[in-house]
């Protein structure tokens, strides 16, 4: 049991989860409501990193499962919490320590990319479209005529602005914003020598199209980078762009590793008496599998085929394991007439003794989702005895 779920219900993740489906929540809520696609959502942002930071961290998260958040806020945990900006970066591989080491470098774009668990089987190659800022071609990036540009007097070059408020007498407050006249780029450039394709910006927007190959045996959130084609920036070395994998769920696969889970459904009659089955792979070949008769088929029961899993990644002709797991479907009854000849060819029943004061009871379906309806109600009509009977206890005062 742990003292409080907050952390845990920031990501949507149950408390005991994998560390797989802690990296899997995180990397789909952080790349959501990152601020460069949801501006207004920074605080957001900053929950889902403190909660990953704690939760992927043995010594914090026990703390935390044991005490909760005023103990990591006690000193149990480690005091305060790092930039989730900086988690993020690590985590997608896209700078941390490394983007601070090269402070003349722009920020890496993170997209993701949804795929299918054939495009993982088989390798692909898929086209994204992605808009991009890169440098004016007209100006070369200097945002207008040569000797047009200037630091800007109000700024002073800073980009940034000093405000000096008084708050009562004997007490200031200074607030820092961004310069109103050059909007933070410390210079400025008077209007009518401008470049006409940027207005000024110094980038324009371009689209480019990257080529996006999907290796074989490629795994859900793997990453694949392709250096230096982020946004241009005057001055700054372009960033990557940062292709994160999101593979969607299979109709009829499930993926573990290199091993491949199949369920197939089989009948009672195939389960007892044998068959044949064809499977259909993922590169669309067709595989028999045979039960011969007398070789019965538990319900629930496991056999694998070597080499018909997921390709390793890499090493494509060395692959992994199908497991059929088998799903018996029963009739919901049987003829009467069929009934003997059915016993005559299976098992006995053992013999049970019963004793003169056993009491013979009937058994009855049952169905958990009307069991959970009624439950419901049950509480339902409860809280309104409990309110009626308060009612009950006020009485009207009379003369």
């Amino acid at each position: 049991m742990v003292k409080e779920t907050k952390f845990y219900d920031i990501l949507g993740v149950k408390p005991g989860c994998s560390q797989d489906d802690l990296k899997k929540a995180y990397r789909k809520l952080a790349l959501k409501y990152h601020p460069d696609k949801n501006p207004n959502e920074g605080e957001r942002f900053k929950q889902i990193s403190q909660a990953y930071e704690v939760l992927s961290d043995p010594e914090k998260k026990r703390i935390y499962d044991q005490g909760g958040e005023q103990a990591l806020k006690e000193g149990g945990g480690g005091g305060g919490f790092s930039s989730p900006m900086d988690l993020f970066d690590m985590f997608f591989g896209g700078g941390g320590a490394r983007g601070r080491r090269r402070e003349r470098r722009g920020k890496d774009v993170v997209h993701q990319l949804s795929v299918t668990l054939e495009e993982l089987y088989k390798g692909a190659v898929r086209k994204l479209a992605l808009q991009k800022n890169v440098i004016c071609d007209k100006c070369e990036g200097r945002g207008g005529k040569r000797g047009s540009v200037e630091p800007c007097p109000t700024c002073q070059g800073q980009g940034m602005q000093v405000q000096i408020q008084q708050l009562r007498p004997g007490m200031i407050q200074q607030i820092q914003t961004v310069c109103s006249e050059c909007r933070g780029q410390g210079e400025r450039i008077n209007p009518k020598d401008r470049c006409k394709q940027c207005q000024g910006k110094k980038v324009v927007r371009d689209r480019k199209i990257l080529e996006v190959n999907i290796d074989k045996g490629m795994v859900d959130g793997q990453k694949i980078i392709f250096n230096g084609e982020g946004d241009q920036e005057p001055e700054l070395e372009a960033g990557d762009i940062i292709i994160v994998l999101d593979e969607r769920q299979h109709p009829v696969f499930k993926r573990s590793g290199n091993d491949l889970i199949l369920r197939p459904e089989i009948l009672l009659v195939e389960a007892l008496c044998g068959f044949q089955k064809v499977i259909k792979t993922l590169d669309d070949r067709q595989l028999v599998i045979t039960s011969l008769p007398g070789e019965v088929i538990k319900h629930g029961e496991v056999k694998c085929i070597m080499n018909e899993g997921m390709p390793q990644y890499k090493n494509p002709f060395e692959a992994g394991r199908l497991i059929v797991q088998f799903l018996v479907t029963f009739p919901d009854s049987l003829p009467p007439e069929v009934i003997p000849s059915l016993e005559q060819a299976l098992p006995p029943r053992p013999e049970i003794m019963i004793s003169d004061q056993a009491e013979e009871v009937t058994l009855l379906p049952f169905d958990p989702e009307q069991e959970a309806r009624r439950r419901s109600q049950k509480n339902a009509y409860d809280d309104d005895d409990e309110m009626g009977g308060s009612g009950q206890r006020v009485q009207c005062a009379t003369t």
